[in-house]
């Protein structure tokens, strides 16, 4: 998690880019008491991850339901990553590195155990959607080296 916290939205790849407007999105929709999934749905046609909207939407609400702490988004123009968008990036990190114990693990943190089992497999599965689409690098989500 801390590989990613207060660094600059621009050094992530295309899938830790997506993931975090994605997240901000959903959060923006939801706070103006619109459709996240219309507000989105474009963004994830755009980069082939429609298969991966309905998983990603069940995994925002979860976080939002069950989440041990509110969760802290930054608004669509704010250039760095926050702590617990961070903390979702760090999540799929292992996901790519299929690492499902780390995930569950990471998830037990912060999450209600009730969410537990419905979180994870959502996870593992838009895992495989972001991989699908190829917005996973080589090396997971990653800083760019001319950003380090």
């Amino acid at each position: 998690m801390y590989d990613f916290v207060d660094r600059p939205v621009t050094s992530l790849d295309h899938g830790g880019r997506f993931l975090v407007w994605s997240m901000r999105a959903w959060v923006k929709s939801m706070h103006e008491s619109r459709c996240p999934c219309s507000a989105i749905g474009p963004a994830f046609a755009k980069w082939n991850m429609i298969a991966g909207l309905s998983n990603f939407h069940k995994m925002m609400l979860i976080f939002n339901r069950f989440a041990m702490e509110t969760f802290r988004f930054c608004s669509l123009n704010c250039n760095l990553v926050t702590e617990h968008e961070a903390l979702i990036l760090s999540v799929f990190q292992g996901t790519r590195m299929l690492r499902p114990d780390v995930v569950r693990a990471t998830l037990e943190l912060v999450v209600e155990e009730i969410a537990l089992p419905d979180l994870v497999p959502v996870i593992l599965s838009l895992g495989r959607s972001l991989d699908e689409a190829g917005l996973y690098s080589t090396e997971a989500i990653e800083m760019s080296p001319e950003k380090r």
